[in-house]
């Protein structure tokens, strides 16, 4: 066992953070070895009940839950920031090309072990990834989280119509190896498994119903898919699937809105996709970066929290444009003000960072496992320094209020502040 003191920052099963000026965290190792959350309060009343126990004092900093990534693509790791009129001429352009590559294993091991280096570097913990329709993408994404001890979840893409040679796969053959990495990682250490259709237009009815059959058969899994994104993108799947209510009814025809299912976007909703969406329990991976820079549209938070669905923030790297959740963060505030059914809507400093701890992990069905700072949660987290900066010090020493403190945080902080990243280790 080990303790830590420093400031830490955590959050109450009401979302609101909890805040401790001079707190002690401590961790050790539960019976399977994995380091979890033994205690964590104020210095003053729990450091007396643990004499002689190591303790790193870390003046200045402030102990946080590891970041949880909700949607983000590895292979695009090296097209972020590409020129792109909208989304499909982007996938057209920049990504496909891009994915071929990692039909070839040192490719796409060489990529993850950079991905999951920035996804640390940055303060992101957990994470579900998109890889390739290559399973040697699958596999050196899985063996680089497994590394590293990280919680990661990915899977293998399914796209076997309406994409070009290299990145398209054969129907049956794409099934198959979906089971047989299920099969292969799923469960294993702190890794999980993702089923992974592209987004509807790049499956054939075929391919979803085999899809839907893996995720009825493995109840335990994840799915993951895009919806919603571009308006261009929703003509195109109401063109392919005519009967469908919806862009998001084709997933459910299919069988593929269920706990823990997760996709990308949820932008241009009705109440009856909302509705679909709570009363499934599928939930949204908002990634504000990526809507911005591709001109997709803005996430409507209050229909979403009028309806009730889940969700979580997510960087949606290459479309998005930082692996930083402080770029994240940032850049849904801005779409809670101006992106809005009912404009001015203010998201606060404790709910956007909520939105991208705990508040995601919840959506991932992993509350209480990651996310937070709370006893029994694995201990991951970060050693945040706010004076990393000049300008970032400057607005720390002056912030009257937690408020004030997170929010400085969110719009001017970076990587630099992220001084170190804890990993929970299993032996």
């Amino acid at each position: 066992m080990k303790a830590y003191r420093a400031s830490i920052l955590r959050f109450a099963p009401d979302h609101s953070a909890i805040f401790e000026e001079d707190g002690l965290l401590v961790v050790g190792p539960d019976a399977s070895g994995t380091r979890r959350v033994q205690a964590v309060g104020p210095y003053r009343t729990l450091g007396p009940k643990y004499p002689g126990l190591p303790v790193e004092h870390l003046p200045g900093r402030i102990l946080a839950p590891g970041f949880v990534d909700m949607h983000i693509h590895y292979p695009q790791t090296d097209i972020i920031g590409s020129p792109a009129d909208g989304l499909l001429p982007w996938l057209e352009n920049y990504t496909f090309p891009a994915e071929k590559q990692f039909s070839a294993p040192a490719h796409a091991e060489e990529v993850a072990r950079f991905f999951v280096a920035e996804l640390l570097r940055n303060g992101v913990t957990t994470a579900l990834a998109f890889a390739t329709s290559h399973p040697a993408s699958v596999n050196a994404l899985f063996a680089e989280a497994q590394k590293n001890h990280m919680r990661l979840i990915t899977g293998k893409v399914l796209q076997d119509r309406n994409s070009p040679d290299g990145v398209r796969d054969d129907t049956e053959q794409s099934l198959l190896d979906t089971e047989a990495l299920i099969q292969r990682w799923h469960g294993v250490d702190r890794l999980g498994y993702a089923i992974t259709p592209r987004f509807a237009p790049t499956s054939t009815p075929a391919q979803l119903r085999g899809a839907g059959a893996l995720a009825a058969q493995y109840p335990e899994v994840w799915v993951q898919s895009h919806v919603a994104e571009n308006l261009g993108e929703i003509a195109w799947a109401k063109e392919l699937f005519p009967d469908a209510r919806s862009y998001l009814g084709v997933y459910a025809d299919f069988g593929l809105l269920r706990p823990r299912a997760v996709y990308a976007h949820c932008i241009h909703f009705d109440d009856a996709d909302r509705a679909l969406m709570r009363d499934t329990g599928t939930v949204a991976a908002i990634s504000p970066t990526s809507n911005l820079f591709l001109g997709s549209g803005f996430f409507d938070y209050e229909g979403a929290d009028r309806i009730g669905f889940g969700y979580g923030l997510a960087s949606d790297v290459g479309g998005g444009t930082s692996f930083s959740p402080f770029h994240t963060m940032r850049a849904a505030y801005y779409v809670g003000r101006e992106g809005q059914t009912k404009p001015g809507l203010s998201l606060s400093p404790q709910n956007l960072w909520w939105q991208h701890t705990a508040g995601a992990a919840k959506a991932l069905g992993l509350d209480g496992v990651v996310g937070n700072l709370a006893v029994g949660c694995e201990a991951d987290f970060l050693v945040l320094n706010p004076q990393a900066t000049p300008l970032l010090a400057r607005k720390a020493a002056r912030a009257q209020s937690l408020d004030e403190l997170l929010f400085g945080l969110i719009i001017l902080a970076d990587d630099r502040a992220v001084e170190r990243t804890v990993i929970s280790q299993a032996k």
